[in-house]
């Protein structure tokens, strides 16, 4: 099944083992698995539900925005996993969603909203300390928008996030010593609270091009270091504060250009 959107052409693909993977212009974007939205066969999606798991207890519902929204594979399984969570999700291309949603139906009252809005747009519309999870998985051109990750982006963030909400947000790098992750860390960390980033080692020795999960709050978030040791393959656990070390901050008015993934690198 195939069509053009706002964002390219979308595709979704039938796999073997029953799952369906959704492309555009041929990059992966998400993995779903109908029969069972609790299996998460991209690794960085795990790595947040992990993160989803150690915030809130299973069956305890939650309120989420997602900002990016793809297949929706992480509001279903926030769905499946906490019914009755109120989740919104912020994804500006809405020839996409209605082509997910005719491809790869939501369940009936799944508590799933999408609004066609961008992230940085949609962020402004949400209401003061109402959300449990903020979760940022956006991208243009395999990239994270820049205006995604600024100081006055994570403001937003933090206004939006109740007391002991948590940002958790999905980037990439690959470059000597990980500039952007460390700005970012550097970033969230003075405006949102000190918190981890989780990732597989040889990413973060910037041995190789991968994704990181960066998790803060401004509670101590919840330990990680475990389901890290569990995971297949397994993630490590770092300060962000460690992360960020004495990199500076990054702003609206700099005008940054954030790392963009290699060819192929995930294409599968």
């Amino acid at each position: 099944m195939e069509r053009q959107v706002g964002s390219g052409i979308a595709s979704v693909e039938a796999q073997a083992d029953g799952t369906f993977v959704l492309r555009i212009d041929g990059t992966p974007q998400s993995q779903v698995d109908l029969a069972d939205p609790t299996h998460l066969p991209f690794e960085y999606m795990r790595r947040i539900g992990d993160v989803v798991d150690a915030v809130a207890p299973r069956r305890q519902p939650v309120a989420v925005a997602h900002l990016g929204g793809a297949a929706l594979s992480l509001p279903r399984y926030v769905a499946a996993t906490r019914p009755r969570s109120r989740q919104i999700v912020l994804e500006p291309d809405e020839d996409l969603t209605d082509f997910v949603r005719e491809a790869l139906p939501l369940p009936k009252r799944a508590g799933i909203k999408v609004r066609p809005v961008s992230g940085r747009a949609g962020i402004g519309e949400l209401y003061d300390d109402s959300m449990d999870l903020l979760i940022l998985d956006a991208f243009e051109h395999e990239a994270v928008p820049a205006n995604l990750v600024t100081a006055e982006f994570f403001a937003e963030c933090r206004r939006v996030l109740r007391p002991t909400g948590v940002l958790v947000a999905n980037l990439i790098d690959g470059k000597a010593g990980l500039p952007f992750i460390r700005r970012t860390a550097a970033t969230v960390q003075s405006v949102v609270g000190a918190g981890v980033v989780l990732a597989e080692r040889k990413i973060l020795r910037g041995k190789g091009f991968g994704n990181v999960i960066m998790v803060a709050s401004a509670q101590p978030v919840p330990e990680l270091v475990a389901a890290g040791r569990r995971a297949q393959p397994p993630y490590d656990v770092q300060p962000l504060g460690e992360m960020a070390g004495k990199a500076a901050p990054l702003t609206d008015a700099e005008g940054f250009v954030t790392p963009q993934a290699p060819p192929a690198v995930f294409r599968t």
